[in-house]
């Protein structure tokens, strides 16, 4: 059974939103400020934290920043309609996805199931040869281990996802809506803001120096791709 926080300080939305996860199998825990979000998820590896931005205590966003200084758990932002720097702030934070309020239940439930195949897959074993090597870089999709020069990198599932994508494909090169429709399973509208954020923080986590990477490549005007001869 999943396991899954909800965040907000708005009592009938989180009743809502527990009410629908629960009709799905699912466990919900609720918290209702920073603090409170915080400290569960200290206590409980989560699947999914759903999180709004406007919280007391501490906003959305110290929320998830304090999550990641401990956990990779997959964290949706809930941020308000038309709050487009809200969803860069949250996925510059650390967070994998986002949702805009007012939303649907049946959508929030979608990208909640979204986020736990993702989750997922990343907990499973694959069969057969299962690891990709550019230079130094390497993903053990086996053991879903990711190493440069032999040091381990912790990744988010989504940037796990995204570059296991890349290395599976050496030198080949993935537009931003290739990469987002690969990923998310659902129509790039929008999305550049999202991967470019994500391909960011790859960087920033297996590149000695971002601005100048080795292993991930832009090919300006058209997309991404891992460098064959890295």
């Amino acid at each position: 059974m999943a396991k899954i926080l909800v965040v907000d300080d708005e009592k009938l939305i989180v009743k809502g939103i527990r009410f629908s996860l629960e009709q799905d199998g699912m466990d919900v825990d609720c918290a209702y400020d920073g603090e409170e979000a915080i400290n569960l998820a200290k206590q409980t590896e989560y699947d999914v934290v759903l999180l709004d931005v406007m919280l007391p205590k501490y906003d959305g966003f110290e929320v998830c920043q304090a999550i990641r200084e401990f956990s990779e758990m997959p964290i949706i932002m809930l941020t308000a309609k038309g709050g487009d720097m809200d969803k860069i702030l949250g996925l510059e934070y650390g967070a994998d996805d986002y949702v805009t309020k007012p939303f649907n239940p049946l959508e929030l439930v979608a990208r909640v199931k979204s986020q736990l195949r993702r989750y997922t897959t990343l907990s499973s074993t694959p069969s057969g040869d299962a690891v990709y090597e550019a230079g130094g870089l390497v993903i053990n999709d086996e053991l879903k281990k990711v190493t440069v020069d032999g040091e381990e990198v912790k990744l988010t599932p989504i940037e796990y996802n995204i570059l296991l994508l890349l290395m599976k494909n050496k030198g080949k090169v993935f537009s931003i809506s290739q990469i987002y429709e690969e990923i998310w399973n659902e129509e790039a509208i929008g999305a550049d803001n999202t991967v470019a954020v994500h391909i960011r923080h790859i960087r920033e986590k297996i590149e000695i120096n971002p601005k100048e990477p080795r292993y991930l490549k832009v090919v300006w005007g058209v997309g991404y791709k891992i460098e064959a001869g890295a």
